[in-house]
């Protein structure tokens, strides 16, 4: 038995979009752990963001034209608005590099894109598995459980910060960073969450 009526369409486009958003973050990681090349990249990672736009648009569109959906519309909606998001903020963190001229990204930033990568394969794993009754729940439980590893992480960041940093614009800057990355982990939290409710509504 399947957990939903097949729909190849809508699988292959959400499987479009979260393989757009691990490219995205690990890319973002690559370059948070060595800026070399630091605005041709950050373009590479805008350039990942505006296909994973188009691959959210895509799914907008085909939910405005199907008459049968694999399971609700709003569902649908949700759960491509919030994987998009999480690729908005990996671009987001990427853009405040060039932005703020971060040219040496201190190595807790490149940990906290690390738990990112780790989240955007939980979700495109959980996302794979929606069309076969697949374990989806472990992955979604292992995305919270990352997100809470990277509060962690974060809080501890923004204490070291505000203890050795002397320099008020650079703390400015860093505790920017630390926090569109830490947003980044809680929306993709939010896409686990739609996850679990999709689940929880097709048993």
């Amino acid at each position: 038995m399947r957990l939903l009526p097949r729909d190849t369409k809508f699988f292959d486009l959400f499987a479009e979009l979260s393989g757009n958003l691990t490219e995205g973050a690990k890319l973002l990681r690559s370059i948070l752990a060595d800026p070399r090349d630091l605005a041709m990249r950050v373009n590479q990672v805008q350039a990942i963001e505006h296909k994973g736009d188009k691959a959210t648009h895509a799914i907008i569109t085909k939910l405005n034209q199907s008459f049968i959906t694999p399971f609700d519309r709003e569902d649908i909606h949700r759960l491509a608005s919030s994987l998009d998001d999480v690729l908005d903020f990996v671009n987001s963190a990427a853009l405040r590099l060039v932005m703020y001229k971060i040219v040496t990204p201190p190595p807790v930033s490149a940990e906290l894109a690390g738990l990112i990568v780790l989240q955007c394969e939980e979700l495109a794993k959980g996302v794979s598995l929606l069309e076969k009754n697949g374990h989806v729940m472990d992955h979604c439980e292992e995305v919270n459980r990352l997100e809470d590893m990277a509060d962690h992480v974060s809080r501890r960041a923004i204490a070291d910060l505000f203890e050795h940093e002397k320099d008020p614009i650079q703390l400015i800057k860093l505790k920017e960073l630390y926090e569109v990355l830490e947003y980044a982990t809680d929306k993709a939290e939010d896409a686990a969450n739609v996850l679990e409710a999709i689940v929880v509504k097709s048993t």
